[in-house]
């Protein structure tokens, strides 16, 4: 089968850092799913995994974390699904990876696919779906209220693609205020076309702006990048008792402030189920099947922002490229391999 893989991390500007390659068709087994992958999309979780882990000799990392495709195959153990049905889902941080013609899963982290979406407008979803609802729902909880604050929450980093998922799913299942961040006019637009009830700058220090608005302070702050530079303000404008939840990996974070406050701190990592195959790992299928409802009702949108056409080296290297430029809005798409 036709995959992209890499065998040493090398930057993304070297031909070698990705490569067309061609690797034997997996067999499924256990609760595994055979996948045929129709689209991927990429995440930083590709350009952090292309730059720093090497494969064992010898062998190819296949990155890919996103997909939407039909099930070819499944393993003995498979009870949801059956040859045909149209899936979509992020896969694992420890198994290879979706940027390949077929593709093994386990079917518990698997959703259903939205029937009103094609393949590229599914394959944006399931990463950032799944990142954003337990940070939300999960981690930081934000159906509770917090003593004495009007319900709100900051989210930094706006037009990303785990906040442009995080602010539909907010309006689409809370009464709770959207304050995003975004700093061109692109972004601010896509995220109050998102349903945004505030947009903050976040070149600019965040926490007055934050209190020159009419909502009060946020129970709850939800920071997707930049975590580190942005700390002090997140500490003054964040209401006390709050939470304050992030996705991204500041070289440093110093806690002791969040102290004063009562502040709790909540890390979201989307792959921890897969990864410990925790009790609940099936949730992740849940919370998929859940967005697709959302969608086919017409209640979310996808967060696609831009195709780049096939599954091959060449744009998956452009793809990884946008990505670090941190200039991307919504999630980059590829679709189908060469005939």
């Amino acid at each position: 089968m036709r995959a992209v893989g890499y065998q040493k991390p090398l930057p993304i500007e070297n031909p070698a850092s990705l490569q067309d390659i061609d690797l034997p068709k997996p067999v499924p087994s256990g609760r595994d799913l055979l996948v045929e992958i129709k689209a991927v999309s990429v995440n930083p979780v590709d350009t952090k995994v292309c730059r720093s882990t090497a494969p064992e000799a010898g062998q190819w990392r296949i990155l890919g974390f996103d997909a939407a495709g039909i099930v070819v195959g499944a393993g003995p153990e498979v009870t949801d699904f059956s040859i045909g049905d149209e899936v979509f889902y992020a896969g694992a941080l420890d198994r290879p990876g979706t940027d390949a013609e077929f593709h093994l899963v386990d079917e518990r982290i698997v959703g259903r696919k939205p029937c009103s979406l094609n393949w590229a407008e599914a394959a944006a979803l399931p990463l950032t779906a799944i990142t954003a609802w337990e940070m939300l729902f999960d981690r930081l909880d934000i159906r509770r209220s917090v003593p004495g604050v009007k319900p709100s929450v900051l989210i930094i980093g706006g037009a990303g693609g785990v906040s442009s998922m995080a602010i539909q799913l907010v309006r689409a299942l809370t009464d709770v205020t959207v304050i995003a961040t975004a700093s061109r006019p692109a972004t601010h637009d896509w995220v109050k076309s998102l349903g945004a009830h505030y947009v903050v700058d976040h070149s600019k220090p965040l926490a007055p702006q934050v209190v020159a608005l009419p909502t009060g302070a946020p129970g709850f702050v939800f920071s997707m990048t930049q975590t580190d530079q942005h700390l002090a303000d997140i500490v003054e404008l964040i209401a006390p008792q709050g939470h304050f939840g992030l996705i991204d990996d500041p070289a440093e974070l110093d806690a002791l402030p969040l102290k004063k406050k009562s502040l709790s701190l909540h890390w979201e990592l989307m792959f921890t189920r897969s990864l410990f195959g925790t009790a609940d790992i099936s949730a992740q299928g849940k919370l998929l099947n859940e967005v697709s409802r959302l969608v086919d009702e017409g209640r979310i949108r996808t967060t696609l922002g831009k195709n780049l056409g096939l599954i091959t080296a060449a744009n998956l290297r452009e793809a990884h490229a946008l990505i670090e430029s941190g200039q991307t809005k919504g999630k980059i798409v590829l679709e189908g391999f060469p005939a």
